[in-house]
């Protein structure tokens, strides 16, 4: 199955690479604005995914982090217009945020892609990235369907920002399960600083320990963290089914090592490139027309491919 999704991955990124000499060759620049933080190791991954394209290109990429900050955000996306910029790659940091931003990017005949966290309410040119409701009520189905939470039951979803986008969807997908299934759940705040994450997750789970059934971790950082989190209350690997999130290292060795039981894997280095080759696509005078999603949901018999992945052990 990864097989076929990462040719299908590549074959999308050679056919786009064909309309794009002229682009090339002008040496255009574009803007790549996410709502994460430099700190959240996921991150990391869609930055080297810019990096690599510009190098392959020849283009020049500016790329800035918001920490979840809308304002800041929206001011990003609006001086990418002001500078008139070739392209702009864009995250969602809060639905409906950037329904005005994207307008005016419309408005100047700006390539405006969005990437990671979908908003179909702005007018965006193309969404690459996963379908956040579609993972949150996969995540919530494995759960049920495995055997590991029923009727009466309480999930603990702890996420980095609540009220932005990803965490919006996924809860909406998560809800439209568990809500007919009388399961009951709690959205708890981590906040987008590592050491923060830890201790409020402790914090939580140590109040909380004896009602908490399963966890699903609504983001990577948060998902990334159990191994620590559980290590120091002292819960045992599997002891508290755990599903969510795991483009991070972090993850594939927590569900490698059984802390996690399943993680939701979006490609994240080919999110950015192909997003960034949409856009150039369209610099180019070829409209997208269509959007390229991602994902797969691994468990321990597959996390090591996903692992070399993230390892650069897998070419």
């Amino acid at each position: 199955m990864l097989k076929k999704l990462r040719l299908l991955v590549a074959g999308a990124v050679l056919a786009m690479a064909v309309p794009l000499t002229g682009a090339e060759a002008a040496g255009k620049t574009f803007y790549w604005v996410s709502h994460g933080g430099p700190a959240d190791p996921v991150w990391t991954y869609f930055l080297a995914g810019a990096k690599q394209w510009e190098a392959d290109t020849g283009n020049t990429v500016n790329t800035s982090f918001h920490n979840g900050d809308v304002a800041s955000h929206q001011e990003a996306v609006r001086a990418a217009i002001a500078a008139q910029a070739d392209g702009i790659v864009t995250t969602s940091p809060d639905p409906g945020s950037l329904v005005e931003v994207a307008k005016e990017a419309n408005a100047a005949k700006i390539p405006i892609i969005n990437f990671n966290t979908p908003d179909p309410t702005a007018s965006f040119d193309a969404y690459v990235g996963g379908n956040n409701v579609a993972f949150g009520r996969g995540w919530a189905q494995y759960l049920v369907d495995k055997g590991l939470v029923k009727s009466g039951d309480f999930v603990w979803m702890p996420v980095e920002i609540p009220g932005a986008t990803y965490g919006v969807q996924e809860e909406e997908g998560i809800k439209s399960v568990f809500e007919p299934l009388g399961i009951t759940y709690e959205i708890t705040e981590a906040t987008l600083d590592q050491a923060e994450v830890i201790n409020r997750m402790v914090d939580y789970l140590t109040a909380n320990r004896a009602k908490i059934k399963a966890m699903i971790g609504l983001g990577d950082l948060v998902t990334g963290s159990v191994k620590r989190v559980w290590d120091q209350v002292g819960v045992k690997p599997g002891e508290i089914p755990v599903v969510g999130w795991g483009n991070s290292l972090d993850t594939t060795q927590e569900v490698l090592n059984g802390y996690v039981n399943a993680a939701q894997w979006q490609d994240p280095q080919a999110t950015s490139y192909i997003a960034l080759s949409m856009a150039a696509m369209e610099a180019g005078g070829v409209p997208a027309g269509f959007d390229v999603i991602t994902g797969a949901l691994y468990e321990k018999d597959t996390a090591q491919v996903y692992d070399d992945i993230l390892s650069g052990k897998q070419k």
